[in-house]
């Protein structure tokens, strides 16, 4: 709807005051800045110099923003001119058209920064920007209608290099990951989005032999030593990308195994460790050393590594600590962290189980602890979550399988006090919540009603949230965190504030998921590169043109989503064989045809 001269006065007035305009994610607020500005050319009389020459200079610095091209002074200036324009204007466009630019970089400066430094529109909207907005919303930058394509022509190893050029972690991430590329699928604007994900799962399962990437080969390179700790998806990411270009990392694990949260975290159900091992000896083939058993802090320190001749360290570490409820009777015997809980099964084989197990919290975390329990011989077990369904921030499809499973879940409730006698759990006070005004989640604030519930229960799996204690491992070293005691960094290079340092996965971002990590480690990696040579040796990151078919005057295909194949519930009790099923080919290669090519080029072909 056309946008006339009193309402864009009004809307920028109200910006300016620090309101704001109902928005969604699929909003860019650095284009919406520069639609306001455009129209402000259309509408102002060009009268006064500050709004005829100052709003037209803001405009091509927005246009040159929204087209990759902006740099980081920009903001900067934007924001002077805007208020040179405010304070010098004579009409009332003239004063009020710089609000909604100064406002969304108060509020939305991230966005700006993305546009600038990761040549990338979070919200995908920015043509010059995106390529396909699958690809845009993967945090590792995969080259999604690439790869699919070609596993449409049955090019497996082909499409799984494809994949590799940017995301180590195929078959990893074809089960574990929450396929936020589907979440921008534009075939959901005609049915369902691609089975991404179920395409991967089929391509990774082709592979026979353990292909390796490109690799150049640097005598220079090789010299220099760089240790990475952690072998989480971050650790790894960063060693993998550091030996394509030539480098020979070592990574530090303090378990006796490497994987980092991927085996500690993660149930076998989810992510065989045949798996995970396969992608381990992939990174390990390219000339990166693991050493296991060997902790930051109780064997070796930042320092001491830089002593031994280390030129760049990785800070790769997860956010392995569980959140207390800080509720009484909290460490009564049967109380445990749901993170706690898992590690000790996935790298012992055993843990205590209760008979009636209640798990507090409605993260995969929770539903993971709570299935595991099932299978780990539990009688009951019984989720706990202070808001509903809709808030719950796990992942859908698990939350379904876990009640298919036989998991209760019980929603708007909280407990107040873990109850026990002679030192052991016996149950969960709770109390009834309602949903009230938002808060800063984006979700609605849960408000105790006033009445009370007794949960009864032999062991209570608490699962609220993970957190990074990054000060523990930095023994003194001055290093700068976040107000949420995560490692600040350069979100470009993964650089801190100790020019030799990098960081990258949970210990920057607080939990988050696999893929952030492996784009987290990449980023470190071409830092680390940069650090020490003083040039961007990022190979990997130029654009491959795909060779597929596609005619665009052909229709869409209007075939359904296909459905991913998991064992029935029946067949999943007292054992962790892996739940999910990959495609058949016909599956995949039917699946594939549903994509609608929103990288195809004409002027490419």
């Amino acid at each position: 709807m056309p946008l006339d001269y009193e309402t864009v006065t009004q809307l920028g007035a109200i910006m300016g005051s620090g309101g704001l305009i109902v928005m969604d994610e699929d909003t860019c607020m650095v284009d919406m800045a520069r639609f306001f500005m455009e129209f402000v050319q259309d509408e102002s009389c060009g009268k006064c110099s500050p709004c005829r020459i100052g709003t037209k200079r803001m405009l091509e610095i927005l246009d040159r923003i929204c087209e990759g091209k902006g740099e980081e002074s920009d903001i900067e200036k934007l924001v002077e001119l805007g208020n040179k324009i405010k304070d010098t204007a004579l009409c009332g466009l003239g004063q009020t058209a710089p609000n909604p630019v100064l406002t969304t970089i108060r509020y939305f400066r991230d966005e700006y920064i993305a546009h600038i430094r990761d040549k990338k529109c979070p919200a995908g909207v920015c043509p010059a920007l995106v390529r396909a907005p699958c690809q845009n919303n993967c945090p590792a930058g995969v080259d999604v209608p690439g790869y699919v394509s070609l596993v449409g022509e049955k090019r497996y190893s082909e499409a799984l290099r494809l994949h590799r050029e940017r995301n180590p972690l195929a078959a990893v991430c074809a089960r574990v990951c929450f396929h936020r590329c589907e979440e921008k699928c534009r075939r959901t604007t005609l049915d369902e989005a691609v089975s991404i994900r179920g395409i991967k799962r089929y391509m990774t399962e082709q592979e026979v032999t353990i292909q390796l990437p490109e690799i150049r080969e640097n005598e220079k390179n090789a010299e220099q030593k760089i240790a990475i700790i952690g072998s989480g998806p971050a650790g790894l990411s960063c060693a993998y990308f550091l030996a394509r270009m030539g480098y020979k990392p070592k990574i530090f694990e303090a378990e006796k195994q490497p994987g980092g949260m991927l085996v500690q975290a993660i149930p076998q159900y989810r992510l065989p460790r045949e798996i995970l091992t396969r992608e381990i000896r992939m990174i390990e083939r390219m000339g990166v050393e693991i050493e296991c058993g060997a902790k930051l802090g109780r064997d070796f320190t930042l320092e001491s590594l830089r002593n031994e001749g280390y030129k760049a360290i990785f800070l790769g570490v997860g956010a392995s600590k569980g959140v207390r409820l800080g509720v009484p009777g909290e460490d009564l015997k049967g109380v445990v962290e749901a993170i706690d809980f898992l590690r000790e099964y996935n790298l012992k084989g055993s843990v205590n189980v209760g008979k009636k197990v209640v798990v507090v919290g409605g993260g995969n975390a929770a539903i993971d602890a709570a299935r595991s329990a099932l299978r780990l011989g539990a009688e009951s077990v019984t989720i706990l979550y202070r808001r509903t369904r809709d808030e719950m921030p796990a992942y859908k499809e698990e939350v379904e399988d876990a009640e298919s499973e036989g998991v209760h879940l019980m929603f708007l409730i909280a407990p107040t006090e873990i109850v026990g006698t002679k030192g052991k759990v016996t149950g969960v006070k709770c109390g009834l919540m309602a949903l009230g005004d938002f808060d800063s989640s984006g979700r609605r604030r849960p408000v105790p009603k006033g009445e009370e519930l007794f949960v009864e229960c032999d062991q209570v799996i608490v699962a609220i949230g993970q957190s990074v204690e990054a000060k523990q491992f930095l023994n003194g070293l001055n290093l700068k965190l976040t107000k949420a005691n995560t490692i600040e960094v350069n979100p470009v290079t993964g650089q801190t504030s100790v020019e030799w340092l990098f960081a990258g996965g949970d210990s920057v971002t607080g939990p988050a998921t696999v893929v952030d990590a492996v784009a987290g480690g990449e980023r470190a990696a071409v830092g680390i590169d940069l650090y020490l040579t003083g040039e961007n040796h990022a190979f990997w990151r130029k654009e491959k043109k795909i060779d597929t078919f596609f005619d665009p005057e052909a229709d869409p295909v209007g075939y359904p989503r296909a459905k991913v194949r998991k064992l029935p519930p029946s067949r999943r009790k007292n054992n962790f064989n892996e739940v999910e099923m990959p495609f058949t080919e016909a599956m995949a290669i039917r699946e594939t045809k549903r994509c609608l090519r929103c990288d195809y080029r004409e002027e490419e072909h």
